[in-house]
């Protein structure tokens, strides 16, 4: 039994709460937020917690083994930080912190001081995703060549960050999840049509080794609602739509036909359109999944899989975005 606080009440925070409330493993001893309205809302749904305005006053309590972090990004650093200081295990909505100097100091003390450091990296729990990442693995589409993304709808619309903070942090998750290594260079192109300075609508690309490419679409202002993965690989390609309820996985059988005997090249070249396979997904709802492996994480002290070291590689293909999106787009190294 894991005893534990969450610290944000706000828009994601009602969603943790659900779950860690729920979980026999977790007593779920308190709920803070500063703002008294988001705590209202939630005091006749869970009567026997206790409620507070004041992160620090959580973290003064000997008996809370682990915090649940769910501010704004701004306040990552300074509330975590303080948490690991005081031997708390902390859970940290994506992303991890603001830059990267702030997520190599958090996970530095984490480390230091024997705790553990989980960010809410949602979609690498999500079964459908797990279970794509398989197929890539076995070599069922063969040699992945290009990933895409989409992730847009009409609203919420941010005014503290940009579309680009606000939703590619899973897409970015996801690439490097599946593709198992860091893009070596990105460029990102957007425009704020509605706030200054703020992006509603951001295209980010991201170049990885052996010529693969990651292109991602985020939008808050756009007439469709889609959160879709494209991977297309050698021998065959997979369409992964987290919005469907029958269909989260579709794998083509589809591609271009190996050169022939022929007098040129280009009269070799030939498309092969096979089956389309949708194979059958065991449902679970991820945010639960996510908290439940949080929760056996600092029982059992193991090392998530969504750690502090791979939040810092999301921070850092973020920083170095937000650079390019600011120079209009001209590509930046990440690593050399």
């Amino acid at each position: 039994m894991v005893t534990l606080g969450i610290i944000g009440a706000g828009y994601w925070g009602p969603n943790l709460v659900r779950n860690f409330a729920t979980l026999p493993q977790c007593h779920l001893k308190v709920i803070c937020d500063q703002d008294r309205q988001a705590l209202d809302r939630l005091r006749p749904l869970y009567p026997q917690h206790y409620f507070s305005l004041d992160w620090r006053e959580v973290l003064g309590w000997p008996e809370i083994q682990a915090v649940v972090i769910a501010t704004p990004t701004s306040t990552h650093y300074e509330i975590a930080l303080e948490a690991l200081r005081k031997n708390k295990d902390v859970f940290i909505e994506k992303p991890l912190a603001s830059s990267v100097a702030e997520a190599e100091d958090m996970c530095s003390e984490a480390e230091k001081r024997g705790r553990i450091l989980m960010v809410g990296h949602l979609m690498l729990y999500h079964p459908a995703l797990v279970q794509l990442k398989a197929l890539i693995q076995k070599g069922e589409l063969g040699e992945i060549l290009y990933l895409y993304f989409r992730r847009v709808n009409l609203g919420k619309i941010r005014k503290n960050e940009n579309a680009l903070l606000s939703f590619a942090p899973h897409d970015i998750s996801m690439a490097l999840y599946l593709l198992d290594c860091e893009p070596t260079k990105v460029w990102a192109r957007g425009e704020a049509y509605i706030q200054p300075e703020v992006e509603d609508v951001v295209f980010l690309n991201m170049s990885f080794p052996n010529k693969v490419m990651a292109h991602i679409h985020v939008s808050w202002l756009d007439p469709h609602k889609r959160r879709e993965l494209t991977v297309v690989g050698n021998k065959k390609m997979a369409v992964f739509n987290d919005i469907s309820t029958t269909e989260l996985i579709r794998i083509y059988d589809k591609g271009v036909l190996a050169p022939g005997t022929y007098l040129s090249y280009g009269d070799s070249l030939g498309v092969r359109t096979g089956d389309i396979w949708i194979p059958r997904v065991e449902m679970q709802e991820p945010l639960r999944l996510e908290c439940h492996h949080f929760l056996d994480c600092v029982e059992n002290r193991k090392n998530p899989l969504t750690n502090g070291r791979q939040g810092i590689q999301v921070v850092r293909v973020l920083e170095k975005a937000q650079v390019s999106l600011k120079r209009n787009g001209i590509p930046v190294t990440i690593r050399e």
